[in-house]
């Protein structure tokens, strides 16, 4: 009977346990969609600029082309133009549905510095129309983890975020934002997102993780509480600290990969 009883306890804590990772993955795919709703005006920006390259180039053409005598030499550097901003169009479009791609969670090992890069260059765009600097100091060491690739980047995207928020309104010189990656005792990968804002009062330096807190107007505040979701069923931890320089640093600390 004890047997039994022992038996059900474990597969209905398996049971809770898949029914909270299927929770966090709708959240953390809503957040991205979320993200993504808010970085629409960036996104179209950005596909814009190689849209409309193209349609001036192939004007270009068609003017050379009336000639009576066109020049095939300039012809094929337009279409070389072309064909450049479209691969350009094409890798935005090709990032963006990356990142609102909705897959089962598959762990592999993982390059913490590309990803973290990745994470930077995708948010490029969105810093530049906050005219917000995105720095990223990768550590010179091979670092790898191992985790599911989207959610941790969606968690470093959301650090990341939450510093650009932070510095937006601030004067030029400290509208900056900087992602370092390291390594840290207990063999473990340490990722930093440090920016030079305000800080963060020290009532609420455990606050901020918490679901829906937030200080912002328009805020939903769920983006910290899905990192500090990821993060930790990553195995992982995380923490934010007010630097001394000023401003906020956000720590995230993962298990290194088995080498």
């Amino acid at each position: 009977m004890m047997i039994a009883i022992l038996l059900r306890e474990r597969h209905l804590r398996f049971v809770a346990e898949v029914e909270a990772r299927q929770r966090m993955s709708e959240l953390a795919h809503l957040n991205r969609r979320a993200t993504v709703g808010e970085m629409s005006a960036s996104l179209a920006h950005e596909l814009n600029q190689p849209l409309a390259a193209i349609m001036i180039n192939a004007e270009s053409a068609q003017q050379i082309l009336r000639n009576p005598a066109p020049d095939l030499g300039e012809i094929e550097d337009i279409l070389a133009h072309i064909r450049r901003d479209d691969q350009r169009a094409a890798e935005i479009i090709s990032r963006l549905r990356a990142f609102l791609k909705r897959d089962p969670t598959v762990r592999h090992e993982l390059d913490l510095n590309a990803m973290v890069g990745e994470v930077f260059r995708f948010l490029s765009v969105q810093a530049l129309t906050h005219d917000v600097e995105l720095v990223t100091e990768p550590s010179p060491a091979d670092i790898r983890v191992k985790g599911d690739k989207v959610q941790l980047q969606q968690a470093i995207l959301n650090l990341a975020m939450n510093g650009i928020d932070a510095v937006a309104h601030l004067p030029n010189k400290r509208r900056r934002v900087v992602g370092r990656t390291g390594l840290a005792e207990g063999n473990l990968a340490l990722v930093s997102v440090a920016d030079a804002g305000d800080g963060i009062l020290a009532e609420r330096v455990t606050e901020i993780f918490k679901p829906f807190f937030t200080t912002k107007a328009q805020g939903m505040g769920i983006g910290l509480s899905i990192a500090h979701t990821i993060v930790e069923a990553h195995g992982g931890r995380i923490w934010a600290e007010n630097a001394p320089s000023g401003g906020a640093v956000f720590h995230v600390a993962l298990p290194l990969a088995a080498p």
